[in-house]
């Protein structure tokens, strides 16, 4: 997919300011067993055409606005991913500056956890 300029230069801007791990990162995660909420932020249409399995779908038209309900642990660790790594980039940021202090942004995305092998579902 083609990005405009606009979106790609707050694209950047976001990833200066949260955290990201890759696929391998994350399955290292997985493996640790370390305690994380995967939340999924792509669109619903998106959520239900397959999505990671054990994930929260939170888009992000809705993410701010939901967030504290379904996770009022502002200390918990989130992983966000959307198609490719932007979109959750975008709203790491925004929950950062909600309170939120573990925010992870997936780099590579649902593309890269469907090419990794982890467990998925509809």
């Amino acid at each position: 997919m083609t990005h405009s300029p606009g979106f790609l230069a707050l694209v950047n801007d976001a990833k200066k300011h949260v955290r990201e791990t890759n696929i391998e990162g994350y399955r290292k995660m997985v493996d640790g067993k370390e305690k994380h909420i995967l939340v999924d932020v792509r669109e619903e249409s998106e959520w239900a055409a397959g999505h990671a399995a054990g994930a929260v779908h939170l888009s992000k038209g809705i993410i701010e606005r939901d967030i504290e309900t379904k996770v009022p642990d502002k200390n918990a660790t989130l992983v966000l991913y959307c198609g490719g790594g932007f979109r959750s980039a975008l709203a790491g940021e925004a929950l950062q500056k909600m309170g939120y202090t573990h925010v992870i942004s997936l780099d590579g995305g649902w593309r890269a956890y469907k090419e990794s092998g982890l467990p998925v579902e509809k």
